[in-house]
């Protein structure tokens, strides 16, 4: 029985396990996708301390690699499921196989929101994607789309206008959400069109993606617009529903905890973007990771 188990390799639960093993714990991380979690899509990143500019991956690997260098175990697994045990808890991993331990700090993140909207998982990998620096560069010199108004969305769409031959960023208000910079940033591409007060409502195509029906909010309005591509930039959703009960969580799915990482769950920490927070970024992952780390190490000492 491991003295805490890791859910998840994000910037949160990496930086939990770097803890943990200097606390003297002994630790695993449980990933279901790759190291790094959301900074290891994310194309550039430039508000990060001491890190002025980087590009997300390479951040990621960063992290990833000082994890390593310490001998903290990784399994690449999907968790299941999750009950109390006894001395601990019992984490099932599916076909059977199950892991033991005496705490857990659930640092999973949260997935990317869908649109929900006919053709969407139809297309998924022949034109809709949620990650424009992972399938941008099938597009290149292409006419594509962006569906969102937040700082993703328009980075995304920064992005994608320097490889392909034209983007239509497309989102519901009549103007954009995201920080000031990136949105004069958008405004200075010749080949970005802003498309508000708007809505992707289907996938349109044969084999690949052929073109988006966009409907105007006001006028319930739609068109046609032909692109090659969809890139969803709509927020983010936790992925919590395994682990409750026992773990509480609010109206969103996110597991209701503060700034002091406990759940109401006696040895169950929560890190990162699954808990209920005021600010999701890299800076607020890694200081929960620290925190519930530390909170282990008093729950398993006394």
């Amino acid at each position: 029985m491991r003295d805490v188990i890791i859910i998840g390799g994000g910037p949160a639960g990496l930086t939990a396990a770097i803890y943990a093993v200097r606390s003297g714990l002994d630790a695993l991380i449980l990933e279901a996708g790759q190291l790094g979690g959301q900074v290891a899509v994310s194309a550039e990143v430039d508000n990060y301390p001491a890190v002025p500019h980087t590009m997300g991956w390479v951040l990621a690997n960063s992290m990833a690699q000082q994890v390593q260098a310490m001998d903290v175990p990784v399994r690449y697994a999907q968790v299941t499921g999750l009950e109390r045990a006894e001395g601990g808890f019992r984490l099932s991993l599916g076909g059977g196989e199950a892991l033991t331990c005496r705490s857990v700090i659930l640092a999973n993140g949260a997935r990317r929101r869908k649109l929900g909207c006919p053709g969407e998982e139809e297309f998924l990998g022949r034109g809709v994607s949620y990650c424009a620096t992972c399938d941008g560069a099938f597009f290149r010199g292409k006419d594509v789309a962006v569906m969102g108004g937040g700082n993703t969305a328009v980075e995304d769409a920064i992005y994608l206008s320097g490889i392909c031959r034209s983007v239509t960023l497309i989102f519901r208000r009549d103007h954009l959400t995201a920080q000031r910079r990136l949105v004069e940033a958008a405004g200075q591409k010749e080949n970005l069109r802003l498309l508000p007060k708007s809505l992707v409502t289907a996938v349109e195509g044969t084999d690949l993606v052929e073109a988006v029906e966009v409907t105007d909010q006001e006028s319930g309005g739609k068109q046609s617009l032909p692109v090659s591509a969809l890139f969803v930039a709509i927020g983010l959703e936790p992925d919590n529903a395994p682990f409750a009960p026992p773990l509480a969580l609010d109206d969103y799915g996110y597991v209701l905890a503060g700034e002091d990482c406990k759940t109401n769950v006696p040895g169950m920490f929560v890190a990162g973007d699954s808990r209920t927070k005021l600010l999701r970024q890299i800076v607020t992952a890694v200081a929960d990771g620290a925190v519930a780390a530390m909170q282990a190490e008093r729950f398993l000492h006394g």
